[in-house]
């Protein structure tokens, strides 16, 4: 890439900015593209960004920034966009800062202090080069910084009118799928502006291949396949489980959905064990449940397993005896088993503990 650096004053990089949310960012002029379709969300939090403005205010060197060439008179950032748009809410009067003793938006500030922040210089380098060398550049130079996720590194790639349009419905503050999924109580952790929902989404939809998905949908006009399909997962999960419980954020709904869709649910006769399992102090993992009771598989629930005592106490019982195999091993050659199994009542006990040799354990469970 063709580098040059510039040193631009903060009061030309602030001219004409605008933050039109969906629509973009752009600054110095109209010529700034800030934030371009391969460049996260704006992630930086309050004291982040406060620390950008008490930087500037100090005099103090901020890390150099990067512009690349879009046309004779054009820009778009490649690296910079947190610190620009830090300095653009602070001078547009979205925020204020600690300024000489007082808390101050910029409009509060006397015109020294604001020539202060307005002709502090920031160092940008002009690039010029391949969409390659760009997407790759910006790889690297944001290792360094806040660390970008691997939906934000994806999104970075398959950039077009596809990728617009679903970060429009999972990738904004209040998004509408960030609406629906916790309308009700929520079904999903993370925050859309980090990229997780929509990998969640992207996740559930093609079973974990998201580069994948991506790469096949990608010149795609619009996201309504995948839209579609998330709604139907929500839809899905509210009529089968309608008492939302907090541990209903961490479960792979779109795994089950695309499994259990099409089967016939009885909701009472779910919510009912639901009540009972959440109360069993044998699972460890209550948002295992879920998935349990559509899979029957005890491996979702992690069974309470029993502690060093209780293998002790069956061990010196036994006699150091395999009540299977009826032959001899040390306690460290043997694990402990339910007598009575825990989906016919048995509890993790001592009473119901039984040590058995490992060959004889692994085969009556399975393994």
């Amino acid at each position: 890439m063709k580098i040059d650096l510039h040193r631009i004053k903060v009061r030309e990089v602030i001219d004409g900015y605008k933050d039109s949310a969906e629509e973009g960012v752009v600054a110095y002029g109209g010529k700034l593209d800030v934030r371009p379709k391969y460049q996260r969300e704006f992630v930086y939090k309050d004291k982040q960004r406060d620390a950008v403005i008490d930087t500037v205010k100090k005099g103090f060197p901020l890390n150099v920034m990067y512009w690349v060439k879009t046309g004779a008179d054009s820009f778009e950032v490649l690296d910079g966009q947190q610190r620009t748009i830090s300095i653009g809410q602070y001078a547009n009067g979205d925020f204020s800062v600690d300024f000489n003793g007082r808390t101050a938006m910029f409009h509060n500030l006397t015109k020294e202090e604001k020539d202060q922040i307005l002709d502090y210089e920031l160092m940008v380098y002009f690039c010029e080069g391949t969409d390659k060398e760009k997407l790759d550049w910006f790889k690297i130079i944001n290792i360094a910084g806040e660390k970008l996720t691997d939906q934000e590194l994806r999104n970075a790639v398959y950039t077009g009118s596809w990728l617009s349009d679903v970060k429009l419905k999972f990738s904004k503050s209040n998004c509408a799928a960030y609406l629906l999924a916790n309308d009700g109580g929520a079904l999903l952790t993370g925050s859309p502006i980090r990229q997780e929902y929509l990998e969640t989404a992207l996740s559930w939809i093609n079973n974990g291949e998201v580069a994948e998905y991506m790469a096949k949908h990608q010149h795609d006009k619009n996201a309504n396949e995948l839209w579609e399909y998330f709604q139907n997962v929500i839809a899905w999960v509210r009529k089968a489980f309608p008492n939302h419980r907090k541990e209903m954020a961490n479960v792979n709904w779109g795994e089950l959905y695309n499994q259990f869709e099409d089967e016939k649910l009885d909701a009472k006769k779910l919510e009912a064990e639901v009540t009972k399992l959440m109360q069993d102090e044998d699972v460890t993992k209550k948002s295992g449940i879920y998935p349990y009771l559509l899979t029957s598989q005890e491996r979702h629930l992690s069974i309470r397993a029993f502690n060093d005592k209780m293998k002790r106490e069956a061990y010196e019982r036994q006699k150091g005896v395999c009540v299977k195999c009826r032959k001899e091993f040390a306690l460290e050659e043997m694990e402990a088993d339910h007598i009575t199994p825990w989906h016919e009542g048995g509890k993790t006990t001592a009473k119901n503990c039984q040590m058995l040799c490992k060959q004889d354990n692994r085969t009556k469970s399975g393994k």
